[in-house]
């Protein structure tokens, strides 16, 4: 079918890589194809490293691997639609497919900000109340915390995405990334918005940003509690536990400001800076957290060295 026609079709969607750079797709195609396998191994490694090794059988090390679940997931719901422009296979896609995309971007993005909540209460437990870490997080409290987590993002973003479908979208329908983000089909839609701009407002402030406040919280005991003892080895083992989780909050994070401070406040930017900034918040957490955890992370590192080393 022709862009034209899609344009005006109200079931298809124009999906947009880097505006103007279209010759240079190929070139393109080739580190994002690269990121999308490190991030599809890095997390599946993850993943069976956790699965194999007993000793990585408890708290932390759980949320992890939901950590890992959920950026897997993530790279799952965008791979074909990113490569699939970069690729020149396909730039159109359905509004049922744009609907589904957007909520489970949004949704996951909300799993890995309660993930990353669950394990600053772990890191929090085991230093400051190191006694009732294993009274306190038990696996059916574990258990509890990840439906929990599940439920929130499932459950919290369906108003939106229901009302979604229903929109009139009557303005030309090229969508300003290569996937799809509720913002984006808002932009498009002649319907009365105002109830998915107020509530996704709303979701972000009772989500993502109280995640982040507690997470701040929860860290400022930490340093309150690693401050008070006296052994200054034992001050740097105890915030040597945090730095995976640190690095991993920091990774999540600064993407979502970055591309929130460009949507708000770069129009004048090139569509490209968008898009660039879009793909970031997109890839960089699923692609560096495996990272960040097999570097970082004593138990990972060491059955990893030992697999290289069987395999030697």
């Amino acid at each position: 079918m022709p862009a034209s026609a899609s344009i005006i079709n109200t079931s298809i969607f124009i999906l947009t890589g880097f505006p103007g750079l279209d010759h240079y797709y190929p070139w393109f195609s080739i580190p994002f194809s690269s990121i999308y396998a490190l991030v599809f191994l890095g997390n599946c490694v993850v993943l069976h490293v956790i699965w194999t090794e007993p000793s990585l059988h408890q708290p932390m090390f759980y949320f992890l691997a939901m950590l890992a679940l959920t950026d897997l997931c993530m790279g799952l719901s965008t791979v074909h639609t990113v490569l699939g422009v970069l690729w020149g296979l396909n730039q159109e896609v359905s509004r049922d497919a744009c609907i589904a995309q957007t909520y489970f971007i949004h949704g996951l993005s909300s799993i890995e900000s309660g993930v990353l909540l669950a394990m600053a209460f772990d890191r929090f437990t085991a230093i400051c109340n190191p006694l009732r870490y294993t009274s306190l997080l038990t696996n059916s409290r574990v258990i509890h915390f990840m439906v929990a987590i599940l439920m929130r993002a499932a459950l919290s973003i369906l108003p939106v995405i229901i009302r979604l479908k229903f929109f009139h979208y009557c303005r030309p329908h090229i969508l300003s990334h290569s996937f799809c983000l509720h913002q984006d089909l808002l932009r498009l839609a002649c319907s009365d918005i105002r109830f998915n701009s107020l509530y996704a407002l709303a979701l972000v402030i009772c989500t993502l940003l109280l995640d982040a406040v507690l997470i701040l919280i929860s860290y400022a005991f930490i340093l309150h509690t690693v401050l008070a003892i006296a052994s200054h080895k034992e001050r740097l083992k105890s915030l040597q536990t945090c730095v995976s989780h640190i690095c991993a909050v920091l990774v999540f994070y600064i993407p979502i400001i970055g591309l929130t401070m460009v949507h708000r406040f770069g129009k004048h930017l090139s569509p490209s800076v968008h898009v660039l900034m879009g793909n970031i918040y997109i890839l960089f957490p699923p692609l560096m957290n495996p990272i960040i955890y097999s570097v970082k992370t004593q138990q990972i590192r060491s059955r990893m060295k030992k697999w290289c080393s069987l395999k030697m």
